[in-house]
């Protein structure tokens, strides 16, 4: 039998067979033969690892899955190795940052090659890839350093103040982007934090490659102790009770529905653990009179990367009066060139939907409530033809009238997790007061805060918007809603995207703690006057 990858758990550096294996199905083939690929999984994964040449066709890789006396001794190894690597200087330890981008780089095309298998169309797979990179370049690397250990001359002695690591991370990324989103545990390792994580058992592939092939090898050069990262996967649920009960659990980063996720959080301050949330996104994007319309329709395009089924995506628009008719005529041109395909194609944006009852639900929602279908709104299939059996959707611009009551919309209230974009066009009822004082309202009144982004040419309009709006963990202006910038987080955000404890998501800052140190020079023996 030939299997492209396999990777058996990692626990105390060591590799360890599974109970059993989860085989990894190729998306291309999936979609050309979901019966016949499908049916070759369940074959392998009956047949306990053995099986005869010729039935892996479609199938790219197979991942060890964990009992769970597997995660006890994961969490053992972490608490184990957590003392002797968090005593090793912060300069080893940053040095993860760049040598991991040296590997991201040199296996770019491996890497890229694992994801399109996973399901992700190659545009979104280039821009996740490009999320991890700069997360790992030398600038970004340098502020995370700066943010650990900062050092002050003061009459007498010496100040510093000092990120010390909270201890054991567990990290739950989701399936959905399980690689890049699981690649943040990477900084919480820099903060001197041991790690385990969970490789989802519907798409563990990625996450095992970043953390086998990229990670393990760069921490053993380093002489990071054994425990340092372990790999675990299976079922999330009975998982994180697990680490819930465990005393060796510090943290848990846990990515998902805003739902269960605060409900989550809750239970982890309950158990003395911290939660680090990453939950759902509704973005915001405004578009004011004097915007490069051209531009914003490229970055509201970005609603449709992977179906609109990744959080930082913008899902509802706000458009000035003055130009919502030209910019929704390019927007909806644009809108319908858009096609279903297959993950490798160089031009897919669109990937198949998971919620489909519920995208009919909002539509429906939408039009009861006024809301205009300007394009979309059918089911396809991988030609782009209708179909009612159709594993995708077409693109949907809905436009809703009226600031005042949109929110009673659920297009705009809720996240909307695939390809449906609300946009927004203010009218006279909402002319009370300023029109830029009700935008930025209405902005600042959303329930989520992932992201936000302007596109205004007004100096004036920009610096109100950087002033006042206060909802969201990032925001852009006049440029890619979802592209990436040094120094700025990629993740985290306020209300329901990250909790009460919402922010910019610096995850080396979020698993550790601030501690003073006040180091007196010799002589000094009474107090300060």
């Amino acid at each position: 039998m030939t299997i492209v990858y396999s990777y058996a758990q990692y626990i105390g550096g060591q590799d360890r067979p599974g109970r059993r294996w989860t085989y990894c199905l190729d998306a291309g083939a999936f979609l050309l033969d979901p019966r016949g690929t499908f049916t070759r999984k369940r074959r392998l994964e009956r047949a306990g690892g053995e099986a005869q040449e010729g039935v892996t066709e479609g199938i790219v890789g197979r991942v060890g899955l964990s009992s769970s006396d597997d995660v006890a001794d994961a969490l053992l190894a972490a608490h184990t190795a957590r003392a002797q690597w968090s005593a090793f200087d912060l300069d080893t330890r940053m040095e993860l940052g760049p040598r991991l981008h040296a590997a991201l780089t040199a296996r770019y095309d491996e890497l890229l090659s694992i994801l399109v298998s996973e399901g992700h169309p190659r545009r979104l797979a280039e821009w996740e890839i490009a999320g991890m990179l700069m997360g790992s370049s030398e600038e970004t690397v340098s502020f995370y350093r700066s943010q650990l250990e900062q050092h002050f001359d003061a009459p007498g002695r010496t100040l510093s103040l000092l990120r010390k690591p909270d201890g054991v991370v567990c990290l739950n990324p989701p399936q959905n982007a399980a690689a890049s989103n699981s690649f943040l545990g990477t900084a919480a390792l820099g903060a001197g934090n041991t790690l385990v994580v969970k490789a989802p058992r519907t798409a563990p592939l990625g996450v095992a490659f970043v953390y086998r092939e990229l990670v393990v090898p760069i921490l053993e050069e380093l002489g990071a102790p054994p425990g340092t990262v372990n790999v675990v996967s299976g079922a999330t649920r009975p998982m994180l009770r697990q680490w819930l009960a465990s005393p060796h659990v510090d943290d848990i980063m846990f990515f998902g529905d805003s739902d269960v996720g605060l409900e989550f959080g809750t239970e982890c301050v309950t158990h003395g653990k911290k939660p680090v949330l990453e939950l759902s996104g509704n973005d915001t994007l405004v578009v004011w009179n004097d915007a490069d319309l051209d531009g914003a329709v490229e970055a509201l395009l970005e609603c449709f990367y992977g179906s609109g089924q990744i959080c930082m995506v913008p899902k509802t628009a706000v458009a000035h009066p003055d130009v919502a008719g030209p910019l929704l005529e390019r927007l909806t041109a644009r809108c319908r060139e858009l096609r279903p395909g297959l993950p490798d194609a160089p031009d897919v944006l669109l990937s198949p939907v998971l919620k489909m009852d519920r995208f009919h639900e909002v539509l429906a929602d939408a039009r009861q409530h006024g809301g205009r279908v300007l394009c979309g709104g059918r089911r396809v299939g991988l030609s782009g033809e209708p179909s009612l059996t159709g594993a995708f959707l077409e693109p949907t611009v809905v436009r809703i009238d009226g600031l005042r009551d949109a929110r009673r919309v659920r297009a705009v209230r809720e996240e909307t997790f695939f390809p449906l974009l609300a946009v927004v066009v203010p009218d006279e009822q909402d002319g009370n007061g300023e029109l830029l004082d009700e935008v930025i309202a209405f902005v600042n009144d959303n329930e989520y805060g992932l992201r936000n982004s302007l596109w205004s040419a007004d100096e004036k309009v920009v610096d109100a918007f950087v002033r006042r709006v206060t909802n969201a963990g990032l925001l852009k202006v006049n440029e890619s809603h979802i592209g990436f910038v040094p120094y700025l987080g990629t993740h985290g955000g306020t209300g329901r995207t990250g909790g009460v404890h919402g922010e910019l998501n610096y995850p080396n800052l979020r698993t550790s703690h601030l501690q003073g140190v006040s180091v007196a020079r010799t002589g000094l023996r009474r107090p300060p006057d």
